[in-house]
């Protein structure tokens, strides 16, 4: 029997549905598979039917038909992949990885893509942590669509997300019409601090790189300078696919906070000519995340 009634209460959606229920919906959804207790699932269960029913007090029919209706092994596979769980996250990354890098690459050129697409990586595993808790993009799935119809939202809503934040620090145009430089055109190629920009950026980064273990600084080389893929990458290192992803972005994380604290603490640039600076080096042909890095040890 399943302790249902340990996380529900008065009005509760799950109030009224059975531990027999739940434990088939379990079974449906393979949550063996991937070590999940049944209380885990079922409090996976719990959260959609929340979010489904949130306000009014629906009948048993109403939320038995609801989680009959959910993608069941979808939620399965989120809610283990949001426990950390490694054969779950390797599985994840085998089968979405594709679709993440074709949703994402829709419109957007490959390197930019790419960039979207495992930057997400960080955010399902859960980098950050609230109230001692490691928080994932995960917790947010409710199994009422296919997990790629969810990712497909998610990457869309991240791609807006850069647009806007893009379009927050361009100037106010001048009164004669004249609109700001826009990347890879005359004027901002011409910008008389693109140069000093460009040159303090490399210096931060550089400072950044210095400061990684020998395998953070292995695993972007064999990433970045070789081309090497996630699964190539752990195989190298003698770690999974998924453990490369997350460090990989925990890394690259990590360096871009390092870059700005020092641009803004270091060299006293405001929050627009960080944004700027990082602009001029994503559109310079020579800055070269690869050339940036130091070579390996004993080469």
């Amino acid at each position: 029997m399943m302790a249902l009634d340990m996380a529900t209460q008065p009005g509760d959606p799950l109030a009224s549905v059975s531990d027999g229920l739940a434990e088939r919906l379990a079974r449906r959804a393979q949550a063996a598979r991937w070590g999940l207790e049944a209380d885990v699932f079922a409090a996976s269960l719990h959260r959609s039917a929340a979010h489904r029913f949130a306000g009014r007090t629906p009948s048993a029919a109403e939320v038995g038909q609801f989680l009959e209706s959910l993608h069941l092994e979808d939620l399965a596979l989120a809610c283990a992949c949001a426990r950390g769980n490694e054969p779950a996250w390797d599985h994840f990354v085998r089968e979405y990885r594709p679709i993440l890098l074709r949703i994402a690459g829709r419109g957007q050129q490959t390197d930019n893509a790419r960039e979207v697409a495992d930057s997400i990586y960080g955010e399902l595993y859960g980098l950050d942590e609230r109230d001692g808790a490691r928080r994932s993009l995960f917790d947010y799935f409710h199994g009422r669509s296919s997990l790629a119809g969810w990712l497909k939202a998610v990457v869309a809503q991240r791609l807006v997300d850069r647009a806007r934040a893009a379009r927050r620090f361009e100037p106010i145009p001048e009164d004669d019409g004249a609109g700001p430089a826009e990347p890879g055109s005359p004027d901002f190629e011409l910008d008389p601090d693109r140069q000093r920009f460009l040159g303090l950026v490399r210096q931060a980064l550089a400072g950044a790189l210095a400061e990684l273990g020998p395998r953070d600084q292995l695993r972007l080389s064999l990433y970045y300078a070789q081309g090497m893929t996630l699964a190539a990458i752990g195989r190298v290192l003698g770690e999974s696919e998924a453990t490369s992803s997350r460090k990989l972005e925990r890394t690259r994380s990590g360096l871009r906070a390092a870059v700005e604290k020092r641009l803004r603490e270091t060299d006293r640039l405001t929050d627009a000519q960080v944004d700027l600076c990082f602009e001029h080096a994503r559109t310079d042909p020579a800055f070269d995340l690869a050339r940036a890095l130091p070579p390996p040890e004993g080469g």
